[in-house]
């Protein structure tokens, strides 16, 4: 059995020190799962927003936490692969937006459950299934502390 935490770990407060670490070592976790359906993280979490909103690139790279150009340049190659198409916004044809095609759906689709699959393998290692539903209960926590912050702080 591998240990929770190492000798330099332990303490008060060593769970909250290594959630950072946890994040980065669960994105990976994800990265691999996309890596199924031919997907990059930035690439997945596009399709991601676009599911739930169409956007301009700057509002894009604002709730993404990137520079515009880093945006534009992820969005050209969903839109190269028909996964996202470029439309002029109604009631201003300088701005563009982008919206999920029904193939970027279905791919967003086909991600998510490769993501599920990954993160199954992994919780499974538990070797406990209340565990599992455990890990997977703490996500949708986060999933709605992200939601209500991004409500917030973006009016979405």
């Amino acid at each position: 059995m591998i240990p929770e935490t190492t000798t330099a770990e332990a303490g008060p407060g060593a769970d909250r020190r290594r959630i950072g670490r946890t994040a980065a070592w669960l994105a990976k976790q994800v990265e691999i799962g996309l890596g199924s359906v031919d997907l990059s993280l930035p690439q997945y979490r596009i399709l991601g927003l676009l599911d739930e909103h169409s956007e301009v690139s700057s509002v894009l790279a604002e709730r993404l936490a990137v520079r515009p150009p880093t945006v534009t340049a992820v969005v050209d190659g969903l839109v190269a692969r028909g996964l996202v198409e470029r439309r002029a916004v109604e009631g201003d044809r300088r701005r563009v937006g982008h919206v999920l095609t029904p193939d970027g759906l279905a791919l967003l689709h086909e991600a998510d459950a490769a993501i599920e699959a990954r993160l199954l393998v992994v919780t499974d290692a538990m070797g406990d299934a209340a565990a599992t539903e455990e890990a997977f209960r703490g996500l949708a926590r986060w999933r709605r502390a992200l939601v209500a912050y991004s409500s917030a702080r973006w009016g979405r």
